[in-house]
This record gives structure tokens, sequence and C-alpha cells, in this order.
């Protein structure tokens, strides 16, 4: 059984294969498997789009090992990705169908966390650890899985193999039997590429609009497949996976003695990072040398090792040594177009002689690599001298380069110090990267290439010692932990939240009930926009957008594309029927650009075809010509030289702060840039449109945040009132806040494309297009001017802040606000004067995301915190406690809070991660370790709950109970993985006092629930919550006396005789929203209605040669007061807390200098994958903690937690820091956001950061 991407998966490839999907595993109908049943009660999907994916990569596994190991199981996971839920809950699933125990192995007390529960009584409130329970699982039984069909056996068994011809409209796929009909197609069509895994021509025909007219797939040819053991070594197939071939050498290494295996090894180490298993399972070995590819982790080290490529081509067979392919570069010819690769020599190792293969990338696992490194040396016998040495690089010029000069110029030299600083200064001069290696990381790139061959210096030096102890000494010992690389373990976990016991039992509130939709995510039956079954002479819709930055549009020619097979018409802003233009503020939102463009992935036109494929294709035919317009403004910089802004900016300011700063001791300057971040939600931008034939109706499927926006955008444009557009949404995979404004326009899009043509219209977006037309969250430059005392009080602060909004408004400015009135995050700042000035630029306008402006400015303010205790030499705990809020202190806007359950968070969190013990266990490591460094930092939450004003928290409900019953519930809230249908459920359930499967929700539709308020700013609950707990009381007052007068009787009798009696049994729920308000002009207010607290500490460790880091342990505490369904909170905070290391971390988005995103999908934009998750995660919800603002005392949780994965970045800011005190350096640095590997290389600074 393999599990493989459909999207390389050739159809042609499957002839004679038994394909199982979701639906083959189990559906609701039939049986649940128990990898659904676990995934889904295990609370592993909130938004449920990625939930197949997971479900077919456990489930693969266990076909193959029904009892897998821990290790099996996370590297299976290693190629799925999930935005929602931070993985721990889908982990939590996984283990139990290991084989170990699942204990947590914290023994604090000499107890594991499942024993321990009788010690941890709080009073009446049972603390409590489980999320789910184990009992109710059904048995994973091996013997009732789908057998492989015997057709299909009979068929492989008794048909002689032949050639198989597949035609298509454009292309042949030819699949020839034998290595001789092979060299004869290949002959007949020289040009025609070998396709295997589809890993490489598949990406570039879908990408980069390659067109092969016959492909030639030669996986079925035995000679292509061999896997031999010869005296000197392995011989293997061309067309053997990578996954085979990860399996033959780990068995060889098992078998041979080790110094045969060196080769194998060193090989087998790149291959457990590369790609996931997914991508292993089909991609080929021969696919990955002749593809040349730079970013091959295999070629370098296959170099070196001397492999052997056994060529063929009609009448003649050849060897050559695989580095003769890549002698001249990319251009080379050795091979010539009619040979054919048949399989690779991989020798053993000989004594004396050292193998190595290193790698660096933006993540761990399933990423391009940065740079790698193939290397291996042979001593004269029983010497360190230097016989052969075998150097090379990938990742650093167009394809796999060798340090030809470097080696020679080495040969004889003894293995030492000076032998090491020539070649580091050797293999600099020799590989010469160019300047502009897409305009990025030269620097990290030419450290790299010297920090490996340090790394490999070292290991050599040591394995030298294990053979000599007597001659050779080694290495340091505290040199000795670089040797080792970070491995992806399973982490251990602990959720910790207040169980009730005195509660009914039939009351569901505070319980963690799963996810209502979970078994449909888990079975692939949970309906999304794309989902949809398609209607009656339905279009798709594809968009042309601008190539250019800001440009006047001089023509548009649609001539060509209007030819093309299978188009219909092509839709411009001439065919919007009235609004083009949106001024919900001074400058427009734009559906169609008119005249000129004013950002690269701006909309120009779409085109409509019957099919996918035909519209994609048409698309790219449509030819726009421009006349570029100046200034070409990208950057915050250049808004602020060009003086480009949106007005309004705004201040705030309390205090004095210019007479503070000349009583204060000290004063710190500086700025820190925070980048961007793609909301990355996994289903993209979809919309279905259509027309309803009368009237002027139309029906809007999208997947969206705000019904109530896309209705009155799409009326507006169609130039019809909002009575006729019907705008429904069942679920959303994921948005985060990247699906309010964008989503109005393409449904506009679609709108006005289905008004035209009459018909339905679909508009999927594709991954790449979505990143490149949606913006994202807004990257900062945060300025400040910080004066305190020596005591560390923090007297007066100045900031400004600029943030780039993009081309058009959207709500750039309230996230300036936003990032105004929560900057000062846990501390009362007395003299406060801070600004923020939204930047317009020619980028795609970004928008609102989780956390809306705070991760940032808070990040800003941490960051100076930071500073303030290097300056003052106090530990920086101690300046967040020594400035954190008091009892009854006010914001700086003259709010009032009480910070009562921020001090117990932080004490809790503390205390729980044993934060000063471990400090001193964090110094002792970085004292014992030279090249690696640990670091802890622990960091408070204030997140203010509120959005301003009153009419932006109103809401709505609708109840129906029906004469059987069964009760239909509907509100304004948008269901996009927060889980907020089970909570309303839970609601109704316990206001009507019935079991919650009486209940059911259909969808959220414009037609039920009129001028509902975008899901947004963690209030989906807050507010609905009290609109449906509003419908539920006016039903039950007016079932009150039928009840009095039957008090026995059941709720169906009640419902029944309520019927009878002429009650109505429907009601509508109404909030009015929170008493919000603020005054910019006196900057002052009462923006907010409550606070959320919280804190977390985090530990990591970094290999300063690489600058690769990992998440070592994480405690978080959050206050989110009475928790309607901890299991849906804890995973709100959790999967926050994820997209914050990533927002910190690791997601960094490119720009061309023309200002085009060259970060167009998960291959180069990398989110936090199963590898970046803590080794130990624990999240505690502070008990009795009582909110009186929200619904049943809860508070709103979605936004709050991804602030706190800034703890990571300050844990990297302390070992980077550990660094540089250690090697004398006193200046300050500065350190950006995302806190990407290359930065914390170059903090690292040593010999090989200089020699640069």
């Amino acid at each position: 059984h393999y599990s493989a991407n459909a999207c390389l998966l050739p159809i042609c490839s499957l002839y004679g294969v038994a394909v199982t999907t979701v639906e083959g595993v189990g559906s609701t109908k039939t049986r649940v498997h128990p990898v659904q049943e676990r995934l889904a009660k295990c609370h592993g999907s909130q938004c449920g789009f990625c939930t197949p994916g997971m479900v077919m990569s456990i489930y693969t596994l266990l076909r193959n090992h029904p009892e897998p190991t821990s290790e099996q199981m996370i590297a299976a996971l290693a190629g799925n990705l999930c935005r929602c839920t931070g993985y721990r809950p889908i982990l939590d699933a996984c283990k139990t169908f290991c084989k170990e125990s699942i204990c947590c192995q914290r023994k604090a007390n000499g107890k594991c966390c499942l024993d321990q529960e009788d010690d941890l009584f709080d009073k009446e409130e049972k603390v409590s650890t489980r999320l789910f329970s184990t009992d109710e699982f059904q048995p994973l039984d091996p013997t009732q899985e789908l057998i492989f069909p015997p057709e299909l056996m009979r068929m492989a068994e008794n048909q002689p193999k032949r050639t198989l011809i597949f035609h298509g409209e454009r292309m042949t796929w030819i699949s020839p039997v034998s290595l001789d009909e092979l060299l004869d197609l290949k002959a007949a069509h020289p040009k025609a590429p070998l396709v295997v895994g589809n890993t490489s021509v598949g990406p570039e025909m879908k990408f980069r609009g390659v067109f092969h007219p016959i492909v030639i797939a030669p996986a079925r040819i035995p000679d292509l497949n061999v896997v031999k053991c010869m005296d000197d070594g392995l011989t293997l197939g061309a067309a053997c996976s990578l996954s085979l071939v990860k399996d033959i050498l780990t068995n060889a290494i098992s078998e041979f003695p080790e110094e045969k295996t060196k080769v194998f090894c060193a090989i087998l180490q790149q291959l457990r990072t590369l790609g996931g298993e997914q991508i292993r399972n089909v991609a080929s070995l021969g696919g990955n040398i002749i593809s040349r590819k730079s970013t091959s982790d295999l070629n370098p080290i296959l170099a070196a090792s001397n492999c052997v490529l056994n060529l063929a081509s009609r009448g003649r067979k050849r060897q050559i040594p695989l580095s003769d392919i890549f002698a001249h570069g990319v251009g080379n010819n050795t091979i010539m177009p009619e040979e054919i690769l048949v399989s690779v020599h991989v020798p053993h190792s000989r004594k004396g002689e050292y193998v190595s293969a290193f790698r660096q990338a933006p993540r761990r696992e399933n990423a391009l690599p940065i740079t790698n490194a193939g290397m291996r040396v042979l001593f004269e016998e029983g010497t360190d001298i230097i016989k052969d040495l075998s150097i090379f690089y990938g990742g650093a010029v167009s394809t796999t380069i060798c340090a030809k000069q470097t080696c020679w110029t080495l040969i004889g030299r003894h293995w030492n110090e000076q032998m090491l600083d020539e070649a580091c200064r050797l293999v600099l001069k020799e590989i010469a990267l160019p300047d502009s290696a897409s305009g990025e990381k030269v620097d990290y790139k030419k450290t790299l290439i010297v920090s490996f061959f340090y790394r490999f210096f070292l290991e050599v030096l040591q394995s030298l010692k294990t053979m000599d102890p007597c001659h050779y000494p080694g290495i340091p010992v505290e040199y000795r932990s670089v040797l080792q690389d970070f491995k992806t373990k399973m982490p251990q976990s602990i959720q910790i939240y207040q169980a009730k016991p005195s509660q009914s039992l039939q009351d569901p509130v505070g319980r963690p009930i799963m996810h209502l939709s979970g078994i449909k995510h888990a079975t692939g039956e949970a309906v999304y926009v794309d989902d949809l079954p398609s209607v009656d002479g339905e279009l798709f819709l594809a968009v042309v957008t601008s190539s250019r930055a800001h440009a006047k549009i001089v023509s548009i020619d649609t001539s060509e594309a209007l030819k093309a097979p299978g188009v219909f018409d092509i839709i411009t802003a001439h065919d919007v029927p009235a609004t083009n233009e949106f001024y919900y503020s001074n400058d427009p939102e734009i559906i169609f650009a008119r005249n000129k463009v004013i950002c690269v992935g701006q909309i120009v036109c779409a085109v409509v075809a019957d099919s996918d494929v035909h519209v994609k294709h048409a698309a790219a035919k449509v030819k726009i010509e421009y006349e570029v317009l100046e200034p070409v403004i990208l950057t915050i910089e250049e808004a602020i030289k060009h003086n480009s802004f949106f007005e309004p900016k705004r201040t705030l300011e309390q205090g004095n702060v210019d007479q503070a700063f000349e009583t204060v001791d000290n004063i710190i300057e500086g700025e820190i840039r925070i980048g961007g971040q793609e909301h990355f939600y996994m289903e993209t931008q979809s919309v279905l449109a259509v027309p309803k034939g009368e009237d002027k109706e139309m029906d809007v499927y999208v997947s969206t945040q705000h019904p109530a926006i896309i209705q009155e955008m799409v009326a507006a444009t169609l130039g019809v009132p909002a009575n006729r557009i019907m705008c429904h949404v069942k679920r959303v995979g994921g948005a985060f806040g990247g699906k309010l404004m964008k989503a109005g326009l393409l449904a506009s899009v679609a709108a006005v494309a289905a008004n035209k043509t009459n018909r339905a219209v679909r508009l999927i977006l594709s991954r790449g297009d979505d990143m490149l037309i949606t913006g994202g969250r807004h990257p900062f430059i945060g300025k400040y001017k910080v004066g305190f005392m020596n005591d560390g009080r923090i007297r007066a602060v100045d900031a400004k802040y600029y943030i780039n909004g993009g081309c058009t408004p959207d709500e750039s400015v309230l996230v300036a606000e936003v990032s105004l009135l929560k900057m000062d995050n846990a501390y009362k700042i007395p003299n406060l004067r801070c600004w923020a000035y939204v930047c317009k630029t020619n980028l795609p306008s970004n928008t609102a995301f989780r956390g809306f402006g705070f991760p940032q400015a808070a990040l800003v303010t941490e960051t100076w915190i930071t500073e303030v205790a290097n300056k003052t030499g106090l530990p920086p705990e101690k300046i967040r406690e020594i400035n954190m809020y008091k009892e009854n202190d006010q914001t700086h806007f003259k709010q009032k809070l009480d910070p009562q359950n921020l001090i117990r968070c932080w004490n809790e969190c503390m205390e729980k991660s044993a934060y000063h013990s471990r400090k001193t266990v964090v110094n002792e490591f970085n004292e014992q370790n030279y090249w690696k460094k640990k670091g802890i930092a622990i960091v408070p939450m204030k997140f203010p709950f509120g959005l301003g004003t009153r009419y932006l928290s109103q809401a709505a409900a609708l109840v129906h109970i029906y004469t059987d019953g069964s009760v239909l519930l509907t509100h304004g809230g948008i269901e996009m993985g927060q889980g907020i249908h089970t909570k309303m459920i839970q609601v109704a359930s316990r206001e009507l006092n019935i079991p919650m499967s009486y209940i059911h929700f259909c969808e959220t539709s414009t037609t039920t629930v009129p001028n509902a308020c975008a899901s947004a700013g963690s209030a989906g609950t807050d507010v609905n919550g009290m609109a449906v707990k509003d419908a539920c009381q006016t039903l039950l007052k007016r079932l009150q006396p039928i009840i009095n007068k039957n008090p026995n009787g059941t709720w169906n009798d009640w419902i029944k005789e309520a019927f009878e009696q002429s009650v109505s049994l429907s009601a509508t729920g109404y909030f009015r929203g929170y008493n919000e308000n603020m005054d910019w002009e006196k900057g002052e207010g009462q923006p907010f209605t409550y606070f959320l607290y919280g804190a977390a500490c985090s530990e990591v460790e970094i290999n300063c040669l690489t600058g690769d880091h990992k998440n070592l342990r994480t405690d978080i505490v959050m206050d989110v007061g009475c928790s309607i369904n901890p299991a849906v909170d804890i995973g709100q905070i959790e999967g926050a807390f994820v997209q914050g290391i990533g927002l910190y971390t690791m997601e960094e988005l490119k720009y061309s200098p023309e200002g085009v995103l060259c970060t167009r999908g998960p291959d180069q934009y990398k989110i936090p994958a199963v590898c970046d998750i803590p080794e130990q995660f624990s999240v505690s919800l502070l008990p009795s903690s009582q909110n009186p603002y929200a619904i049943y005392a809860s508070k709103g949780i979605g936004e709050a937690g991804l602030f706190l994965g800034c703890s990571v970045f300050f844990a990297l800011r302390d070992a980077v820091t550990s660094v540089r005190n250690e090697r004398g350096l006193k200046n300050t640095f500065a350190l950006n956001s995302p806190l990407t590997s290359e930065q914390i290389r170059a903090g690292c600074a040593d010999d090989f950061t200089e020699m640069v």
C-alpha cells in the first residue's frame, strides 16, 4: 500500500492498480473506519479540509504496519499539512494505534500524567486531562480491510504484458514493456520525456505551461526496476521509487559490515527528509538524477560517492561516473537525447573512507533545500593524509556543482586545522554564487558551504579517533553535540481543563464534545463549495490578472483566447451592470481593473469555458499590453519616501512623554521589521453563482466569513435589490480573516459572468492564484524610543508603526487602530505616545488576519522589553513582572482593567513550566556545548476583546421546532473550523433542556438570518450564542404553561400539545451587540468589552553552524473564562499558537523587484508541519475564571493564542544571545520576524561568517 499525492499521479499510470480513496476507507452509510472515528473523536479536525488526506496517510501506514512505532507514524504524516489544529490532536489520534505507551514521560512527581488524576483534586472542581475517552473506540481489525481486487490479480497473472498507448485531446501516453522497445521509442521521439513519478514533468506542465505531445512511461520495464547486490556495491534500477531505495539501503546497512555502508548511510540520511512519504512513494531514483535540479538532495552525495550510471541507447551500452553529468553546469550534454538511464551503481565504502551528506532547508521536512552537500574523503592507509577528496554542493547555482580545484589542491595534506582553513578559503573562491541568487540568501548559502565542510571536518576527526584513539585526539567534548542532527519525535502533550462533576448529565455546556462535522470531515462526506454537484450547463471561470505593479492598460487582446476549445465568453469591466468600484472609504475596492492596474495579481478580465482545463488554457492566451506608470511603490520605505499613505493616520498619547525622557536613567532606540503572512486556508477562495432564471434572482454559494457583505456587493454589482441574492454558506475550509472583502470581490466576478451568460458559473482559485491575488497579514516596521530606570521600570515610550496596506484600503486603517489600542500588551507605560501609518503600495491589498495587528504591535513591545533587560542586565522575566499591569490600572486610552487573571496566568505558567529551574539547566547546557545552544523565554499576554462599535457585534438566530420534536437551528455565524455550530447546539441543548441529537443545523444563509455581521474578531460564539439563547428562551416561555400542566410529559408530548393549542413553534433571537466606543479625537474610550489573559513559556535548541532549530517544549496557560467546549477551545489555542510559530519563525513572503510574488505555493512558502510543533506541549485553561459579559461566562478565544507563538521567537533570541555573549560580541543586534534559519545563522557570528 502506498500513499500518494493525487495531483502527481497521471491517470494513465494507474493501469492495473487498485486505488483506494477516503470514500473507500469508510463512510457513515457503510462503516466508519477506526482511523476516521479516532481522528474525529480526538478532535483532529477543525475546518476538516485536510482531514481526508490525514486519513489516507494513517490508513496506508496501518495497512502496511498494523502496530506501527511512533517514528513510523510521525514519518507518515510528514507530507501532510494542516492550518487549523497545530497537529497535536491529530497525533493524539495516531498514538492510539501505536504499540508503545503514550505516557507523557514527564514524571515530575514520580508519576505519569495518566496516573496523577487523583493528586489534582481542586476543591469540588476536578481538574481533568482527557479530552476524549479511548474506551469508546472500535478496535482496528486488519481482517476487516478491503482485499486487493481478484480481477486485477487474474489480469496480472494471465495477460501477457503489452504496450499501453493512451490518446488524449492534446497528448499521447506510451508505456512500453521492454528495454528494446523503450530504446526504439526514444530514438523515434528524442524529445519525449520519460515519466515515472511525474514529480518533475508534472509540475513543469502545471506551473510553467510546458507541453509534451508524447510522454513515455517506462515504469513497467523489468530492466529499470532491478535491484542487484554486487561484490563492490548495489545496482538499483532507475525506475525504483525513493521509498524502495530507502528500504533497500536500510536492509543493506543491517547486513553489511559498517565500513562498507558509509555511502548507504549518507544517502539514507538525505532520503529521510526528502519530500514526504507520498512523494518518495512515486518519485524515481533515475528521475532525481536526470532532472539535474540544483535542489536535488541526492545528487551531491551520489556524485561524491563515485556512483556510476548505466546508460543504454539502440545498439549501445555505456557506463559513466554520475559526477560527469554536472561537469560543465546546466548545458552539459554528457547524456545523448536518445540515451536512457537504466540503472545506478552505488559502491561500497572502503576502509579509511568517510562519507557524509548535509542539507539545510526552510523547514526540516518536506521542503526543498537552501543548500545541501555530499562529501567523501579517503585517507592513505592508517594515516590522516588525504588520498582522495570529493565535495559536491546543491542549491548554490543552477545545478549540482563540484569543488574540483579545492579537492585537487588538498590531496596529500593532513586532516588538521590548517587544511580546514585553506579548504574553506579555496571552496569559497571556487564556488562563485551569482550575486542575485534569486535576489536572496547569498551570504547564507556561502556560510552554509563552509559550515558544512567544517561539520564534515569534525565528523571525520571523531571517526579517526574511534579508529585509532592513540594517534587522534578527536574533537573537544563541547563540539560533539553538533554531530547529531535534529530529529522529529512524536510529541508528548497534556491538556488541562476543569470538569464540573455537579452538572446534570444532559447539559452539554463545558464538556469536550466532538465537532459535529468531525466524522463527515474524516469520511470526506463534508460538502465544501467545490463539492457541490455540477449544475446543468455550468461554466468554469478563470481570472486573468495583471503582470505589472503599476501600469496603464493599453489594450486587451482576447482573439486567441476566444478561439480556444470550449471557450464561452470573456468578461471585463464593461460587462458589469452597475457597481465596479466600491467606495467604503476615499479609495475604492475594485472588481475589474478598468484603465490601469495598481498591483500584480489585480483582476483585469475573466474567461468562462466548459471545463476547468479549457478555461485555464484559454486564460493563458489573453494578451494585455501595458504602459508602465511611475512610481512603483512596493515597500514601506518607498511609501514613506513618496509620502503614500491611506488616511486617517492615527495616534494615541498619555502622560508627558517628552518630559519623561528627560528624567530617565537610560534611553534605547531601535526598529524591528515584521514580514507579512499568507492565510493559507486549505480551501482556496471558492464561489458558485447560479442564476435562478426569473426576477434576477441568484443563488451564490461561497466560502466566506461574511455572507451579508457578499450579498450586498453582488447585488450592487448587478444593480438589483439585495432581496434577489441568496447567499449560502454550509462550511468554510479555513479563513483566518482572509475570506471577507476579497471573497466579496471574487463572488462579484462570478456573479457578473453568471449574469452575462445566464449560466451557473464556478470560480475556484488555484493555490498559486489565490496567493497571488489575495493579500495577507500586514508587514510592519516598528520604530521605538524607550526611556527606563536602572531598576527596569519603563517610564516613557515613543513608538511609530508603519504598516503595508497594499493597493486598496480594505481593513488596513482598522488594523492600524487595533495595533495602537493593543500595543501595550500586558504592560502599564505611564508616558506613552504611539503613531500608526498605513502605507499605500502597489502590492495586493492586505487584509484581516487572526489577531488583526496585535501580533505585530505586541512583538515590537516585547522586543524593546527584551532590549531593556539586556541593557539593565536584569533577566527579561523580571522586566516583564516589574512593568505588568497592577490592580486598578487603566490602559493608555483610559479603560479600566482588572489584571488579576493576567498575574495568575503568569504565575501559573512560571510554575507549570518550572521556568527558573529549567533556565539553570539551559545555562548549564550552553556552557557545555559550543555549536548547539538552548534558549528559553516566557511571555505574558493581555488580549482585549471587542470590535469597537456596537452595531458590529449584533447577531440574530432562528429556531424552529417541528411537530416530531426535532429542532432546526440557524444563526448568522459561519463555521470555518472553530466549532461555532457545535457550540450553538450546546447552547440550544442547555436552554431547551433537550439532547443535542434533537437539534440540527443546516446552513448559514442570508435568507434565514439577514444582515448578519462577519464571523471575525473572536466574537462568533459570544454574539450568536446570546442570540440563540434569546430565541430558545422565547420558545420555552411559550411552552411553559403546557409543561406546567403536564410536568411528567415528554418533550414530544409538549410539542404536540403546543401545536394543537396553536402555539407558535418558531422564534427569532437577537443580541444588540456590546456597548463599545472609541473617540480618536480625545484618544479615549471603551473600545473593548473584556480582556483575555495568557502566558506561554517556550524552550528551543539551535544549531549554530546551520541556523536550524528545534522547538523542545511549550507550556501555555490561558484564561478563557468558563469554556463552553474545552476540546474546541484548546484546539483554537494550539492552532493559533502554531500559526504564530509560522508567523514569527518560518513563513516568508518574497516579491521580485517588479512586485511579483515569488512564494506562490507550499513548495516555496512553508507553513508549520508536524516537525515544527514542540516535543512537549501543554495547555492549561486557567481554573475558576468568570466573565460576566459573555454567554455562560465564556470568552472569545479564536485569535488570542497566535501571539503566544512569539515565546518561540524570544527563546530563539535567548539562544542567539548566549552564543554572542560567549563569543564576546557585545554590539546590539536586531532580529526581525520571521526569525528564519538564515537570521539565526547570521546572528551566531563566527570565523565562517567572517570569511563570507
